[in-house]
């Protein structure tokens, strides 16, 4: 699910440089499509990390 959501994110964030910033360097396309699909990779892992931490400290 992770992975998926992150291809969606990194497609998503391409076509809005492309057609709404009107960015036409594909090199800073690149950059920051990476960066918004690695970001959300990142905050995936760090809820689904604070989930499994909260079910294994019933406190």
């Amino acid at each position: 699910m992770q992975e998926i959501l992150t291809l969606a994110t990194y497609l998503v964030s391409w076509l809005i440089c492309k057609w709404v910033l009107g960015i036409r360097s594909g090199l800073v396309t690149l950059i920051i499509s990476l960066g918004a699909a690695v970001g959300v990779y990142i905050l995936m892992a760090v809820k689904e990390r604070n989930e499994k931490k909260d079910d294994e400290d019933p406190e």
